[in-house]
């Protein structure tokens, strides 16, 4: 019975460390709406898969009728957009993973 139970808990582990380096969440620094792009109907700033300076516009978050632009913290590739256009964000809520 010990062997199974080992087994068992083995595959978790390397998956968890699989994910670990995968990227850096940039969480949001306000509660507010974000917006991907300047203006309805305009590109969204980034897509998966991008190259991203460090400073770089990654979205907007609107607080109180001010429009925030979000800067990416460094430089990197974006793996995941975690949030959608016009969508309530809370402080610190993961809006993007940079690697």
């Amino acid at each position: 019975p010990a062997a199974p139970a080992q087994t068992a808990v083995a595959p978790p582990a390397p998956a968890a460390a699989e994910e670990a380096p995968r990227g850096e969440p940039v969480k949001s620094p306000m509660v507010g709406t974000v917006y991907m792009s300047a203006q309805p109907g305009a590109d969204a700033f980034i897509q998966v898969g991008d190259k991203v300076t460090q400073g770089q516009t990654l979205l907007i978050i609107e607080a109180m009728k001010t429009m925030n632009p979000i800067p990416a913290p460094r430089a990197g590739t974006i793996l995941q957009i975690l949030v959608d256009n016009e969508q309530p964000v809370e402080f610190g809520e993961p809006l993007v993973v940079i690697e």
